[in-house]
């Protein structure tokens, strides 16, 4: 649901609410992957670790739990395993 959130707001902001909500349309064939305590608890860790913020640390805590390549436009990622950081 974090990236529903990141991905509606940046689109929004930068181009139009029009886009955002078809970006995230696209984004509802996609797995959603819940939050629970120990995946958050990761996530603390990933943060302190790397220095990310709470959404990020999630975001990248999830997908190194379910062993899925990251690819993001955001470079708070730029060399973390298994983030592909695109510009």
């Amino acid at each position: 649901m974090i990236e529903i959130y990141e991905v509606y707001k940046v689109i929004r902001r930068d181009l139009s609410e029009e886009k955002a909500l078809e970006a995230v349309s696209a984004l509802r064939r996609a797995t959603i992957a819940p939050v629970d305590e120990s995946l958050t608890l990761e996530a603390a860790d990933v943060s302190l670790t790397h220095g990310l913020a709470m959404a990020d640390s999630l975001v990248y805590a999830t997908a190194r739990r379910h062993g899925a390549r990251l690819v993001t436009g955001d470079a708070d990622f730029d060399g973390l395993p298994g983030a592909i950081v695109v510009r």
